[in-house]
Parts: C-alpha cells; structure tokens; sequence
C-alpha cells in the first residue's frame, strides 16, 4: 500500500519546503508570481532617463534609500515565502519554523528547563515536529545520576497527549523516546491525507469519506538510529466509516465500510443462520459492511452488521482463518462498588464448565456440524469469562473460543481454523 511521488514532487519537497501540499497548481502560480516581480524589476532599469535635477537629486538620496533593484529582489523573496505561507488555503507552518525549529518550541517556567543545552531544544523541538506532528509544552526535565542522560516530560503522561524523551547530555542526541498525540484528522500532514481517496478506493470503500480525528504513537530505544511512529486516522460521513493506519510513512491497514453488493449471496445467507444459532431468535437485516485489508497481520477481514446488536467477522489470513459471531451489545451489570465486581469476576471463574459446554456444544453444531465430545475445555485466570476447546486429537486443526456470561449464557464464538 505504498504511495508513491512524481519525480517533480520529490524535487520540490526538498527544504525549506519539505512536507508541503504542494501541487502542479500551486508550482505555477509560484513562478507566475515570480516571472510578474522579474517583469517589474526590468521596467525599473529600463526607466528613461530623468531631468539632471531629477538625477542629481537621487544621486544625493542614494546614501539613505536602496536602488530599486535590490527593493524588487527583496519583494520577490517575501513574496514567494508568503506563498509558502498561505498554500493552497491552509495556513503552514512558517519558513523560519523550518529553518529555525527551536522557535516553535513551547518551554514552561520550571527551573528545571535550565538543564536544556541549545543542542538538547534543538533535538527536542524537531523530534516533536517530524514524528509527533505537534509542539506540545515542555514541563520537566532531570538529569540521571549513572547513565548521564536528560529526561524530559511534556504535555500530560496521564492523559492522551504527551512526550517523554531521554537526551545524551552530552551531545543532546536523542537516546530513547515515548510520545502520543491526538489532533483533529484535517491537521494530519499532507503527505499522509493525499493518500486517503486512492487507498480507500483500493478497497473498494468511499473515497469521500472525510478525516475526523487522528492518533500519533511513536517509540525510540537506546541502539535506535531514529524513531518509529505509527498512526491511526479516523474517517466518517453520512454513508459509513473507516480508519487507515500507517507504520512510519507507509500505510499498513485500510478499512472503509463497503457496498454489500461486494461480498457474496453465500457469507451473507451463512452469517444470519449463524446469529440465529447464537440468539436463538431470526437474524436482524444486514444493515452494513465493513472490509479491512491489513498488510501488516496479512490478512484481509469482512464484518457484517446486522440490526444494533450482531456482528459476524470472516478473517482470511495467510496462517489461520478466523469466523467470529458476537453479540457486541451484551448486557453487562452495572457495580456499584469493588465488591460487586469481584464477585462478578468470581462468579466467570467458578462456573461450572459442564454448564459452559453444555450451552455451547449445542450452537456449534448448528453452526458448524461439529460434535465438542473430542474437544477438552481450556480457561485462563487472567482472561474470566472466555473458554477454548481445544481438540485432543491431533489431525484435528480448529479450535473454538468461547465467550460467556455470569448466567451461562453464551455472547461469542469464534472458529479458528490453522
């Protein structure tokens, strides 16, 4: 899912400029821009000449005023990086911020900040602007006794957007690093949204869906030549939804919500008698569907909605397949206190296992024509409420996991087929 640039485009994104939306347009009217301040200078020095008076008269202003060519050249600089300014009706981020980007850089008043070297504002300010995408507000800084290095805190670690980062003190250099950011999905960088229509079409999903919220993890530890960044884009309109995600520049999952007319007569007729099996009650109507291509896992997901209530996901992956059906809006008591659900969590751990294979055997094998006599039944502590049958034999190669209710009462199942 690699997006790829025109050899112009690649040209152009060189600095200052570098990650700017910049298009065939916006190149054009830059250069008109440029040749209509080139045509002015000429009519300037092409000037005829002046009455002697008139003459004598710059001559004796020439000390304290510029000649017109240099004022025309300055003009066509602060032209063209005013362009580079207001591009394409968006608002970027500034040339200076660029060539300059400590002066972006947002430090609080703690004492603390005074450990900074220009070297360590420096590494801090463009690390924040390549990789989180944002200046957040550094608060704390420590320096630590054995190894040297300088920690540093911005944002909120306790909340969704912050910046932990640990600096040689020597060099500044940036030794480790955990950050997160969240940020309205039209302030993503361009490089990131011109992907959006193409990629959504490759599903066969609506490319207009638009950019509503984006999230910004990345990652550094020590031996790291650079960080790692992923990043997760959230899109709606009217019709459905969908999410991309990339791992640095690269996009490695796309999910849109798809026509039905995109999956088979079969999945669909097989799905709602599989969601009868479980509720024990005729499936709700398909109400929509939603394709995910990840290359990332190497799998591809189809999920199908049907009515408030069900869900049923067909996984195809390159090692396993995977056929889920959920009841995603199963009652869960509402505790009042600690206790409450401790004894909640006490009661999915103690159940019976007879009961939870009793409710269960009977749903497979109206799902699937399978008989549980052969399976076994697994539970983990640290996972109440979900059991896995596990075949003893060995030919066999699927496996069923469960999800249940404190009443026995079975909400999930999932077909792992390896």
């Amino acid at each position: 899912m690699r997006f790829k640039d025109e050899d112009w485009e690649k040209e152009i994104r060189k600095e200052p400029f570098a990650s700017s939306p910049f298009q065939d347009q916006h190149k054009q009217n830059v250069l008109r821009q440029v040749e209509w301040m080139k045509s002015g200078e000429e009519h300037v020095n092409d000037a005829p000449d002046h009455k002697q008076k008139q003459h004598t008269m710059k001559r004796n202003r020439r000390s304290v005023r510029s000649s017109p060519r240099k004022v025309v050249v300055v003009t066509t600089v602060a032209a063209v990086a005013a362009v580079a300014i207001i591009w394409n009706g968006q608002v970027l981020e500034p040339i200076v911020e660029k060539v300059y980007p400590v002066s972006a850089l947002q430090l609080s008043e703690d004492p603390s900040m005074n450990l900074l070297t220009s070297e360590m504002k420096q590494t801090v300010a463009m690390t924040m602007r390549d990789y989180l995408g944002k200046q957040l507000e550094v608060h704390y800084a420590k320096k630590g006794p054995i190894t040297g290095w300088v920690y540093i805190e911005a944002g909120d670690v306790n909340k969704s957007e912050y910046a932990k980062m640990w600096l040689d003190g020597k060099t500044g250099a940036l030794v480790e690093a955990d950050m997160r950011s969240e940020m309205p999905g039209s302030e993503l960088e361009y490089r990131f949204l011109r992907q959006v229509p193409g990629l959504l079409k490759g599903i066969n999903s609506d490319p207009t869906l638009k950019p509503i919220s984006a999230r910004r993890y990345v990652k550094m530890k020590q031996g790291q030549e650079k960080p790692v960044w992923f990043t997760t884009l959230f899109l709606e309109n009217g019709k459905g939804s969908g999410s991309i995600e990339w791992t640095r520049d690269e996009a490695v999952s796309v999910s849109g919500t798809v026509s039905s007319d995109t999956v088979s007569t079969d999945l669909i007729t097989n799905a709602s008698s599989t969601i009868e099996a479980l509720s024990g009650e005729p499936a709700p109507a398909l109400k929509s569907v939603t394709f995910t291509q990840n290359d990332k896992q190497l799998e591809e997901t189809t999920d199908l909605y049907f009515g408030d209530r069900y869900v049923v996901s067909r996984v195809g992956g390159r090692f396993s397949n995977e056929y889920t059906v959920m009841d995603f809006q199963r009652v869960v008591p509402d505790f009042v206190t600690i206790e409450d659900h401790e004894q909640y969590i006490e009661k999915l751990l103690t159940l019976d296992e007879k009961i939870i294979r009793q409710n269960a055997a009977p749903i497979i094998q109206k799902m699937f024509g399978i008989d549980l006599d052969h399976y076994k039944l697994e539970r983990d502590p640290n996972t109440p409420g979900m059991a896995t049958f596990r075949s003893a034999e060995t030919k066999i190669y699927n496996t069923f996991k469960v999800r249940y209710e404190d009443d026995a009462r079975i909400t999930m199942i999932t077909r792992i087929d390896l």
